[in-house]
């Protein structure tokens, strides 16, 4: 299903990026509409698949999470067998918050959320346990500076 965006759809969509769980009459005030056009426009854009899941984004250090590695994998193995299991291997750890294959020399970002180094060496141990990499490198993020998942419409 194709859905045209106008400025009003684009204005539900800035709203939502902020803060998903406010109120359709909120919402409606804030782009200058009723709550009846807002939520169907809403609805047709998460039928389209423009929306997906809402969901609450945690603060991973207040839970305990403290250490944010970004993990560049090299690999020699490019079969279909050998990724099926590397895309296996990744998905069935939640450590892994991100993962991209990439162009260029590095094969694979991951990156990967714990609660310190030891709870990272036990990630990685477990990871080269189940497939193959050529070159694994590991780099701790000192500080986040910006972590957004609103896009610039």
């Amino acid at each position: 299903m194709s859905v045209r965006l106008d400025e009003t759809d684009r204005k539900i969509l800035l709203q939502l990026q902020q803060d998903a769980a406010q109120s359709l009459d909120d919402i409606a005030r804030k782009v200058g509409s009723s709550k009846t056009p807002v939520w169907n426009r809403i609805r047709k854009m998460k039928e389209a698949g423009i929306i997906g899941p809402q969901v609450a984004v945690l603060d991973p250090e207040a839970l305990g999470f403290d250490a944010c590695f970004f993990v560049l994998i090299r690999t020699s193995e490019h079969e279909a067998d050998w990724q099926a299991a590397f895309l296996k291997a990744l998905r069935d750890r939640p450590e892994v918050q991100e993962a991209h294959r990439l162009a260029g020399d590095i094969d694979y970002i991951l990156k990967v959320r714990v609660k310190n180094a030891r709870a990272y060496d036990a990630f990685y141990q477990a990871l080269i346990s189940e497939v193959k990499v050529h070159n694994v490198t590991a780099l701790l993020s000192m500080e986040e500076i910006k972590s957004t998942t609103a896009l610039p419409l």
